[in-house]
């Protein structure tokens, strides 16, 4: 949907364009967030219209008399008046664009997080995590969750790392922009980690207890999905979720103070947000109450939830750090840093929806011990390995997945691969020269494939491993024999 604002006499008129998701409700509340951040006070009268989809010629007029100064009413009498037949060009989805200035030179407000909120959940729609899931789907998606949730206060701790030895290295004062971010940093840490909450209840007497781990959020929610599931998790740092988190800390780290206090604010908006939704979901699929999952009640729930501070701290770094004729420019790293955190719960969300076709392909990563060798390989989620006892195998509890050659990638450290070959001198067995590792190799019994150690494998990507056994010592004879031969057992997916 396409939103266009204009105040002022036609040809001598402000306006802003927006671009969000298809919804006339969501459009009614975008309308008057337009108009008020306007602020009309030269003009009785300001417009307002909107296009349904990115070609369609029809649109209509809104408009809403104002008062000079005050905000808009909500109250929209719609006038059935045809615009322009030009159709717009194709806009990505959720994304939002202006043809002009956010804010106009003469204008100055103040940016508050509960502008940001409800603008960011008018372009973006529903949180993903708000979507019908599974039980098997929820199960699958906690532990990736549970990784993000450890990981961020220690993200949060040293993103002022680099900041502060650049200041040493260069003899300088520690600037106030940096010292403001660190504070605020600090305080999101030390809630996080369950301090704020044990001295809040119990004042200096609580000091002890902040050595109690049990009270860190993410082992909160551990005990919540243990709960739910009837298991203990351990957080799965898969690629999708290591990838989001360099992203994440490069943003909250970065040198640039607007863009550290855009990533900090839209962080903990789009946590609370995530937070609830997911709460919601749980609540539905596992038919569980509310109040006994403790990680969401004190987060979003009650009447002191830990995200309202967040939010609030965070929004104060905005008045402080961030000078009026540069709105716009923090507006667009927001919407940046926001549809980061969005784009990893979407992922997730496809990941976890993909259990229909265990057949299906998805990408497992894997690497060499040291790292210096990266890859991917393109296989169901419920893999067939082969176990062998050959003296290579055998030393070196290689577990094989057969793949054709087409199906692996190498993504980084090549240059890191040498070849060692014996016996017969047909297979090619690739050793990282770094860490001495075996991630893959070219068998004897498929040359023009790969063999892939499965234990090299990011296993939050991996279902359930069916293991073959494979007589290697006598590679011959087992060779001829092997489809009449295979004894099939199932081997749980978490590998020492």
């Amino acid at each position: 949907m396409t939103l266009k604002a204009y105040d002022g006499r036609p040809g001598n008129s402000r306006h802003r364009t927006f671009r969000g998701p298809e919804s006339v409700l969501i459009a009614a509340a975008q309308l008057i967030y337009v108009l008020r951040s306007m602020r009309v006070s030269s003009t009785e009268h300001a417009a307002v219209c909107y296009r349904e989809g990115a070609t369609k010629n029809v649109a209509w007029m809104v408009n809403a008399k104002t008062s000079p100064s005050k905000p808009t009413n909500s109250r929209w009498p719609i006038a059935g008046a045809v615009l322009g037949q030009r159709p717009l060009s194709p806009h990505p989805r959720g994304h939002m664009t202006s043809q002009t200035s956010r804010w106009t030179p003469d204008q100055s407000p103040q940016i508050c997080c509960k502008y940001l909120t409800e603008q960011a959940r008018a372009l973006f729609g529903p949180h993903p995590f708000a979507a019908e899931m599974s039980e098997d789907q929820v199960a699958r998606l906690l532990p990736d969750y549970l990784a993000m949730s450890q990981a961020f206060p220690y993200l949060q701790a040293g993103s002022q790392r680099d900041l502060i030895f650049d200041a040493m290295n260069h003899n300088r004062d520690i600037p106030r922009d940096i010292e403001l971010t660190s504070v605020v940093g600090n305080f999101i840490c030390w809630d996080e980690t369950g301090g704020y909450g044990q001295i809040l209840q119990g004042g200096k007497v609580a000091l002890p207890d902040i050595l109690v781990t049990e009270n860190f959020h993410s082992n909160l929610l551990r005990k919540d999905a243990s709960q739910l599931l009837g298991r203990a998790i351990r957080p799965n740092y898969s690629a999708t979720t290591k990838r989001y988190l360099h992203s994440l800390y490069a943003g909250l780290s970065s040198k640039d103070t607007l863009v550290r206090c855009a990533y900090m604010v839209a962080f903990e908006l789009h946590a609370a947000d995530m937070i609830e939704s997911l709460w919601t979901t749980l609540v539905k699929t596992f038919k569980a109450r509310p109040d006994d999952l403790e990680y969401f009640r004190s987060h979003v729930g009650g009447e002191d939830p830990a995200e309202k501070y967040h939010g609030e701290m965070t929004g104060r770094l905005i008045g402080e750090l961030i000078p009026a004729d540069r709105n716009n420019r923090f507006l667009d790293e927001f919407d940046r840093a926001y549809r980061l955190s969005l784009e990893w719960c979407r992922d997730l969300r496809r990941i976890v929806s993909l259990k229909g076709d265990d057949h299906s392909e998805v990408e497992h990563h894997g690497r060499c011990h040291c790292g210096s060798v990266k890859f991917y390989v393109k296989a169901p989620r419920e893999l067939s390995a082969v176990r062998c006892n050959c003296s290579i195998c055998e030393m070196s509890g290689f577990l094989h997945l057969l793949v054709p050659g087409n199906k692996l990638r190498i993504e980084c450290g090549e240059e890191f691969l040498t070849t060692y070959q014996f016996n017969k001198n047909i297979a090619r067995h690739t050793f990282c020269r770094v860490c001495g590792l075996k991630p893959f190799y070219r068998p004897r019994s498929n040359p023009a494939g790969f063999s892939v150690n499965i234990r090299c494998l990011d296993k939050g990507t991996i279902e359930r491993i069916t293991v073959s056994e494979f007589d290697g010592e006598h590679w011959d004879q087992a060779f001829r024999s092997m489809h009449q031969d295979l004894q099939s057992c199932v081997e749980d997916k978490t590998l020492e």
